[in-house]
């Protein structure tokens, strides 16, 4: 698990190839970065499937309680089949932007 903070965002990276012990520790570390908004970098993984996404809601809530933007990185995902709840993106670079949206929307009041 590779960790980068750049402002107000954590993209945290899967580095292993194992993606049930990255969930385990990203879910037992999520206290540590709470009050950032959070960047799921999956592109090393190629074969996630919908239901092993979902496995990130509980975080997600979580971080959409604390106003805080939770984004995860996919590069080859059906997104259409992904769940609303989840925010779910191609590239890094997307994914900066959702967060910098929401964060204007938050703003905002919306």
């Amino acid at each position: 698990m590779k960790v980068d903070q750049k402002g107000h965002t954590v993209t945290i990276k899967n580095t292993q190839g194992d993606f049930n012990a990255f969930l385990e520790k990203v879910t037992q570390q999520f206290k540590t970065f709470e009050k950032q908004n959070i960047i799921i970098d999956l592109t090393a993984d190629s074969d996630l499937s919908e239901k092993e996404l979902k496995l990130f809601l509980p975080l997600a809530k979580q971080q959409k309680k604390a106003k805080k933007s939770f984004v995860i990185v996919v590069s080859d995902l059906d997104f259409n089949a992904i769940s609303d709840k989840l925010t779910v993106v191609p590239s890094l670079l997307e994914a900066h932007d959702i967060i910098e949206m929401e964060e204007i929307e938050r703003d905002l009041g919306f």
